[in-house]
């Protein structure tokens, strides 16, 4: 296995450098060391496209949030994946917070960022009925979206392998090693050759970087928990709602998603261990505590799910995007926390870049930089429906009653490039099992479905791979 470019980890930035390669005459590949893509910090985080406020002046932060929420949309737009372009708002409670809303708003002037306002508590609670009597003001920010990050990145995947980027899922690199100018990486999958490598792995990239003596950065694995309600609470919020920020992070927010559900959190917590995505009683105790400051009316009757992810928080505070001191061939992307999914497109533009420094490459006459949008039954038509029905009866199957999931999405699910080998994957790519009974009627009909496609008995398909299995042995 030989490449021009080998890029370790499939988040979200992972899997966009990988769409702009994928138009180039080189080869690349997407290692992942998990099951399917969007397994880290990506399928776990707030799904905000920031308005870039936040962000120190003169910081990478600062550069890529503002730069990727300006291409977000279009980004969206070519890989047919929904986006909202809600504006968010920080709020404030008293005299002395109003002074931080402030200084964020000059922050924000300094950064780039269109269309910020200071507005008074009678104007929050005109643009947002639920929010807390207690607010005095807030800052407003025009720009700032929501996106589904997983669906993002799946998005950014497919575009890449159809273009020939190669794919290698359970590809976890163990060690790397120069040979005559190219890289051998060691992995579970054998040895990989490559020129250069992009490190993209996230709370594992300084790992990754010390494996060829770059030992220059230092990650805290920082976990937040969040609760997911149910799409009937979605009214409680049309911006995406933040408390002003603190050293741990953005705070605790309310925010409606771009599938209607209301998502509350999240928590921050520095842990040892940087895949523990396990949930706890205080964790949880305290996003609600404090969504209820911003929004009285959230209520935990709506909660369907609650989930943990873990970002790399770097020690400097700030984006690691460059060539590694160690190698002119070796460039880190690492210490991608918040606002990394908003700062995503800008990171895959810069890396393209770098990389095209020293890499020559001609660009694909036959590259397909967009995605055909998937069928989305639920939001179809009567007639839009049937049509599709007599084409394909198995679009006439609904296997997901909460969220109105037919079979026939399912197998494009499955089928797809780089498409879904666990329920897990299903339920990402088509949203079978993310509704109020959370895969209790769908589960056992999507393990059927996945092991009739793949080829495989029923007690080898996995939630999310592993050791994850569904089925361990046949009941009487």
């Amino acid at each position: 296995m030989k490449y021009d470019v080998a890029i370790i980890g499939s988040g979200v930035v992972g899997a966009l450098i990988s769409r702009e390669l994928s138009k180039y005459d080189i080869k690349v590949a997407l290692l992942e060391r998990c099951n399917d893509v969007a397994m880290g910090t990506t399928k776990a985080n707030s799904a905000i496209v920031h308005g870039g406020f936040d962000a120190i002046p003169g910081t990478m932060k600062a550069k890529l949030n503002v730069k990727g929420t300006e291409m977000m949309p279009e980004v969206c737009k070519e890989l047919n994946v929904p986006y909202k372009n809600n504006g968010s708002l920080v709020l404030a409670f008293s005299d002395e917070e109003m002074e931080h809303v402030k200084e964020l708003y000059d922050r924000g002037v300094k950064n780039g960022v269109p269309n910020l306002e200071i507005i008074d508590g009678d104007k929050v609670r005109e643009l947002e009925p639920y929010v807390s009597e207690e607010v005095v003001g807030a800052l407003l920010s025009n720009s700032a979206g929501i996106v589904c990050p997983y669906e993002l990145t799946i998005a950014a995947t497919e575009v890449a392998v159809t273009n020939g980027v190669e794919f290698l899922r359970n590809c976890e690199v163990k060690a790397i090693k120069k040979e005559n100018d190219v890289y051998e990486l060691d992995t579970t999958l054998g040895t990989i050759e490559a020129e250069y490598i992009i490190n993209a792995a996230g709370n594992h990239s300084d790992e990754v970087a010390k494996m060829i003596g770059d030992d220059s950065i230092e990650l805290i694995a920082r976990k937040g928990e969040y609760y997911l309600l149910d799409k009937s609470f979605g009214y409680l919020a049309n911006h995406t709602i933040f408390q002003c920020p603190n050293k741990m992070g953005k705070g605790v927010l309310v925010t409606p998603t771009v599938d209607g559900n209301l998502l509350i959190g999240p928590s921050a917590t520095d842990e040892p261990d940087k895949d523990d995505t396990d949930t706890t009683p205080e964790g949880l105790a305290f996003v609600v505590s404090r969504a209820l400051k911003s929004v009285k009316a959230v209520n935990l009757r709506g909660a369907i799910t609650s989930f943990a992810g873990v970002r790399a928080h770097p020690v400097t505070d700030d984006f690691i995007i460059g060539y590694s001191d160690k190698s002119d061939k070796f460039i880190n992307c690492a210490g991608i926390e918040s606002p990394g999914l908003s700062a995503a497109p800008a990171i895959a533009k810069y890396v393209e870049e770098l990389l095209l420094e020293k890499l020559s490459a001609n660009e694909k006459a036959d590259y397909k930089m967009t995605r055909e949008a998937p069928v989305r039954f639920r939001h179809m038509s009567k007639e839009e429906r049937e049509a599709l029905i007599k084409k394909n009866p198995a679009y006439g199957r609904i296997i997901c009653r909460c969220e109105t999931i037919t079979e026939g999405e399912i197998l494009d699910a499955i089928h797809a490039p780089a498409g879904a080998r666990d329920v897990d994957g299903v339920k990402r790519r088509t949203r079978a099992g993310m509704g109020r009974c959370q895969g209790g009627f769908c589960g056992s009909k999507v393990v059927e479905l996945l092991a009739k496609e793949l080829g495989v008995p029923m007690n080898e398909i996995t939630k999310f791979g592993g050791e994850s299995k569904i089925i361990y042995e046949r009941t009487k």
